[in-house]
């Protein structure tokens, strides 16, 4: 919801159009209208949402994942993460894609925030768990999906961020996330499932 003091920036659809209906994204552009009264055109992408997980083991390391992204046309190192079916809880989701990714599951998960990933053009809104008291299972990927489960220790994690060994930006702001949760600076509200 705007501010009330924010209504000088407002922009208003006044038209809209479908450039793509795929089975992922949606493609739309819209007119609006301007502060001003003037018109422009913006162009974006619909997504369904999704949700990142921190996986938090016991010896103080976390479970990232590899695979390879098409789009960037290289291998990737991230945080588990999946998208929101339609109507699905974000935390229903989280668990659902950290057994199906990693093969774990967890006793506690705390819900962090949230994140808009490309303001710009996208509607899509990541939502942030982290999860503890892991427990090792049965991985269930889905039948494209091909991705190694890696436990890395918070230092080289953090040192991959600096270094560009990571450079997903999901996977970016959560370690923002990480680093002050561990420090004790953010507090989490975490609850057992």
């Amino acid at each position: 919801m705007p501010d009330a003091s924010d209504h000088h920036l407002l922009e208003t659809c006044v038209a809209s159009e479908s450039l793509c209906d795929g089975h992922f994204l949606k493609a739309r552009r819209d007119t609006v209208r301007m502060p001003d009264g003037t018109t422009s055109t913006r162009e974006y992408i619909i997504h369904p949402g999704a949700v990142v997980i921190i996986p938090l083991l016991d010896d103080g390391h976390v479970l990232l994942e590899r695979q390879f992204r098409y789009p960037v046309g290289r291998v990737m190192s991230e945080f588990p993460a999946g998208k929101l079916e339609p109507g699905e809880d974000p935390l229903h989701c989280a668990r659902r894609e950290l057994l199906e990714e990693t093969g774990f599951a967890a006793g506690q998960w705390a819900h962090a925030g949230a994140l808009h990933l490309a303001i710009a053009y996208s509607t899509e809104i990541i939502h942030i768990f982290f999860a503890r008291d892991l427990r090792a299972g049965v991985r269930h990927l889905d039948a494209d999906e091909f991705l190694d489960v890696c436990p890395q220790s918070d230092r080289d994690f953090f040192q991959a961020c600096q270094s560009g060994g990571v450079t997903d930006a999901k996977t970016l702001s959560c370690a923002l996330w990480l680093q002050n949760v561990r420090s004790g600076a953010w507090t989490l509200d975490w609850r057992s499932v």
